[in-house]
């Protein structure tokens, strides 16, 4: 969650969330009613949805109270706001009242562009609240959850945390905090894993992890555990194929540090120092060997085979022969 203008002050006239990302939004409101009930502990809140903010609703909400009382007024969906609404909310815009703080929440995109464009051009504070789609934004979120909470975690607690617990961003601001409230000192991997081990063995990249490292027995029992917990197949082979890559880039690789391999091959340093501890055994012909069994899994689980089970099993089985063939 960001701002976009330079003056970040939750009690600006106008607040304007933007994006899809709920847990961002509803903070994106607390943090608004958080600064307006320090500044009077009576803050009238009002929090509407698109529906129910009807025309001339808002001159209501905002018209001079006899006691001055401040005022939050939060409204969601704004995108579907009526037109006649939507009227009155720009002619707001141009003269907010005083004592009150109007906060809208617009997921971006054409629809109700107009009231977005209104917004900006008055000058309204933005908070950018995106959808995390990429696994790097989500690490990023766990990352900056810590640090709000002033804790420490090591990258790959990080790392094991959003295998864990997936994409869901309220989850994992859950479970940063469950952690940090329990746990004293740096948060580390072996302690995501006690209190996520159930979760964490159904993560296609702990199958992948073991089967790099030629466990097959291992791999073959987190297989069946993320299977039978609604771990998507397909996942499971992207998982695969990440792990099987990451060995051959890295044993193709030049030495060198760490963070010089990170930036050549686009990989986090820990990363680094993980697959170096994974590719012993490996040989070019392995790699080779492996990548065909993850194209087979591939095109079984997708539907080129009866039994996407069976094809996992059979990958993971030569990922695991392979990673032990100068053992």
């Amino acid at each position: 969650m960001a701002t976009k203008n330079s003056t970040d002050d939750p009690l600006a006239p106008v607040t304007l969330a933007v994006g899809q990302e709920d847990l961002l939004l509803d903070r994106a409101v607390q943090q608004v009613v958080a600064a307006a009930r320090a500044a009077d502990a009576d803050t009238d809140v009002r929090d509407l949805t698109a529906d129910q903010l009807l025309p001339g609703t808002l001159a209501e909400l905002t018209s001079p109270s006899l006691f001055a009382e401040r005022k939050v007024v939060i409204v969601r969906n704004a995108q579907d706001l009526s037109a006649d609404t939507v009227k009155d909310v720009k002619a707001y815009l141009g003269a907010p009242a005083e004592e009150i703080t109007l906060v809208l929440l617009h997921p971006g995109g054409a629809k109700g562009k107009g009231l977005l464009d209104a917004a900006r051009k008055a000058g309204a504070r933005e908070v950018a609240c995106p959808k995390t789609t990429k696994p790097a934004e989500r690490l990023g979120f766990v990352r900056s959850e810590f640090r709000a909470l002033g804790r420490s975690a090591t990258p790959e607690a990080c790392q094991a945390l959003v295998d864990a617990i997936g994409s869901d961003l309220r989850e994992l601001a859950s479970a940063v905090s469950q952690l940090t409230a329990d746990v004293e000192g740096t948060v580390d991997e072996a302690v995501v894993g006690r209190y996520y081990t159930g979760r964490a063995e159904a993560s296609s990249f702990n199958v992948a992890d073991r089967a790099v490292e030629g466990r097959a027995a291992e791999a073959l029992e987190a297989l069946r555990w993320s299977l039978s917990t609604g771990v998507a197949p397909v996942l499971i082979t992207s998982a695969l194929a990440q792990g099987v890559r990451a060995i051959g880039k890295l044993s193709s690789a030049r030495g060198g540090r760490p963070a010089d391999l990170a930036r050549e091959l686009g990989m986090p340093p820990w990363k680094i120092d993980r697959v170096r501890q994974q590719m012993r055994g490996w040989t070019p012909d392995g790699v080779a060997m492996a990548l065909r069994a993850v194209a087979e899994a591939d095109a079984g689980v997708k539907g080129g085979g009866d039994d996407a089970e069976y094809a996992l099993e059979k990958a993971v089985v030569a990922i695991a022969t392979a990673a032990r063939s100068r053992r």
